[in-house]
């Protein structure tokens, strides 16, 4: 597809998270560089990204790089390595940003923004992320659900989302958004993680909900002791994920099953830290992270 207003993009992290927002960039006109593992991008060099969509399956034709350097002269960076490794990729992606770049983070977590902020000169807009995808083999992308964005003040960002068919809306509270998804994160991941179940059976299992019901009063605790003003039917709205996602495995849980580590640190670990450190006791969350690092550690053996 041709697009007048077409720009070069670069995804850092080319996973289900970033195939997916590049892919829909790229099937919009865009020059879009995939950076990711070698397995991943050979495949994409051979035959382009594989995007099995929920109305199309098509090969979508992208460049491809293992190497971070292969932002350089991107105009829009898609940040969407794993949380374990931000400060790392984006000290590696800063000598080659151009000046007039701009970096939006798709990752997990609350304080990733200011992360790579702080280790480069361009501004970076934080967005919140609801898709449900897979990476079902190499370069190949699986599309399960939703893929709406909800994002800092940027109406340029914006506009090249809605252009490629991604829904996004800008907010004015994006610190509630990211931790309204933070609670999402915390009551899905490391239940589906532990018992490899996807959301809808996971719901159904009994005494779930009440745990879940715990974990999101104990993160909204920590939430309002942090300043955070968030919505106030959350409870609600995370039961509904379940119905909305019923196929979807969270990400920790694809992590484990792959043998991989995950960014538990960051979502149930994040809330025990910042419990301990603003007097608010996180129990609940407590168990599903040692739980799940537990398991990591077993499968590491």
């Amino acid at each position: 597809m041709k697009n007048p207003e077409a720009i070069r993009v670069a995804v850092l992290g080319a996973g289900a998270v970033g195939c997916y927002y590049g892919g829909m960039l790229a099937r919009a006109g865009h020059r879009v560089t995939l950076i990711g593992r070698p397995a991943h991008v050979d495949a994409f060099g051979k035959a382009g990204l594989h995007f099995e969509g929920l109305k199309f399956d098509e090969q979508v034709a992208v460049d491809a790089s293992t190497d971070a350097a292969a932002v350089r002269g991107a105009r829009l960076v898609l940040f969407c390595v794993k949380s374990t490794d931000t400060e790392q990729a984006a000290a590696q992606i800063a000598p080659h940003l151009d000046a007039d770049a701009i970096v939006v983070n798709l990752q997990n977590g609350v304080d990733n923004t200011e992360r790579i902020q702080a280790k480069i000169s361009q501004p970076v807009v934080p967005a919140v992320v609801y898709v449900a995808t897979e990476m079902k083999g190499p370069g190949h992308l699986k599309h399960h659900g939703r893929g709406d964005l909800v994002i800092g003040p940027n109406e340029q960002v914006k506009a090249w989302f809605e252009s490629a068919g991604v829904p996004a809306v800008i907010s004015d509270n994006i610190a509630g958004e990211l931790w309204a998804k933070l609670v999402v994160n915390c009551a899905y991941n490391a239940l589906s993680a532990i018992t490899q179940l996807p959301y809808g059976q996971l719901i159904q299992g009994a005494g779930i909900r009440d745990t879940m019901r715990d974990v999101v009063e104990e993160t909204l605790a920590v939430a309002r002791a942090s300043g955070v003003t968030m919505a106030p039917d959350m409870l609600a709205r995370i039961y509904k994920i379940a119905e909305a996602m019923p196929t979807q495995y969270s990400s920790t849980a694809q992590d484990l099953a792959r043998g991989k580590s995950t960014e538990i640190d960051h979502l149930n670990g994040y809330v025990v830290r910042r419990g301990e450190a603003l007097g608010v006791p996180t129990p609940a969350n407590r168990v599903l992270h040692a739980l799940v690092k537990l398991i990591e550690t077993r499968r590491s053996i």
